[in-house]
């Protein structure tokens, strides 16, 4: 069996299901485990996704109202791999390769050659489906339940400790310029870490967000998790909210409770690492009860830094 991951969460489900001899391609972004970056790189980007957020922002807008795709297929070297399975998603035109842009690049020959497995993980029950109809797909059904039930249980541990908590107000921003917040899974993962979500909800897109609602709304904690950014993207990034009039007076930004977090590698990828995301959720709401050693690596508090 040959398997090309065209997204970073299914190229983590896949090995995770235990097909690490069986992957043969991944796109750009497919970083985790280590090993996939040995794999031949099958995409890449229509833009050099640099400067600060506006101008990505824009780069992204322009390309999808002129109706070009974003990313770009290796078609011929894809074809070359001979795979089996080709896994890739219909959730976000903008995050990763989609159906229809890869069937757009190879034509007829995805029919008669490759299977294709859409995944579109919209909430955490969708991340569940999506192991499931991955390991479905490559016949080890049993192989996706238990790890599903894995996830499962870990999560459920820490919703339970975290019930009897005092709930933070939390605001999860996805993007700076101009302001989103986070959605889809995200208000599911600060309620089981025992937080009270502001803004986004539950199995729904990203929304936009406006500086007026965030200064009226508050919140008592603001999560910093751009995506597609690592830590030392998202540190660098800073003064694109600093900038901005209300930030300073933000009850979260006075008190130092404002936090950085690696979104690429983690809240950003509905994936197996939704867990390790639930654990940092829960470490930054409640120091005092959760403390799985993700400080430094997965997230940081800007107040430790700047002090």
């Amino acid at each position: 069996m040959r398997i090309v991951s065209l997204l970073p969460s299914a190229t983590e489900i896949v090995a995770a299901l235990g097909f690490r001899r069986e992957l043969v391609g991944r796109s750009h972004e497919c970083d985790f485990p280590p090993w996939v970056q040995a794999l031949p790189v099958l995409t890449h980007p229509a833009f050099a996704p640099e400067g600060g957020s506006l101008a990505i922002d824009r780069e992204v807008k322009g390309l999808v109202e002129r109706g070009l795709s974003i990313y770009r297929v290796e078609a011929e070297r894809l074809k070359s791999l001979k795979p089996d399975f080709i896994v890739t998603q219909s959730q976000c035109e903008v995050c990763a390769v989609s159906e229809s842009e890869l069937e757009k690049a190879l034509g007829d020959w995805i029919g008669g050659s490759a299977r294709i497995v859409s995944l579109k993980p919209d909430s955490l029950a969708d991340v569940c489906s999506d192991i499931r109809r991955c390991a479905e797909a490559l016949g080890v059904a049993d192989r996706g339940q238990k790890l599903e039930h894995g996830l499962a249980v870990r999560m459920a541990e820490i919703e339970r400790r975290a019930a009897g908590l005092t709930k933070p107000s939390v605001a999860c921003l996805e993007w700076f310029e101009p302001l989103m917040a986070a959605g889809n899974w995200m208000p599911e993962l600060v309620a089981m870490a025992g937080g009270r979500n502001l803004f986004g909800e539950a199995g729904k897109h990203s929304p936009w967000l406006h500086w007026e609602a965030l200064a009226e709304r508050d919140p008592e904690r603001i999560l910093l998790m751009p995506c597609g950014y690592d830590l030392a993207k998202v540190r660098a990034s800073l003064p694109e909210l600093e900038t901005h009039a209300a930030w300073k007076n933000l009850r979260a930004v006075r008190e130092g409770r404002v936090y950085l977090v690696d979104g690429n590698q983690y809240f950003n990828r509905p994936g197996p690492r939704l867990a390790e995301s639930l654990e940092i959720l829960a470490e930054i709401l409640h120091p005092a009860e959760f403390n799985f050693g993700h400080r430094g690596k997965g997230w940081e508090r800007i107040s430790s830094r700047t002090k």
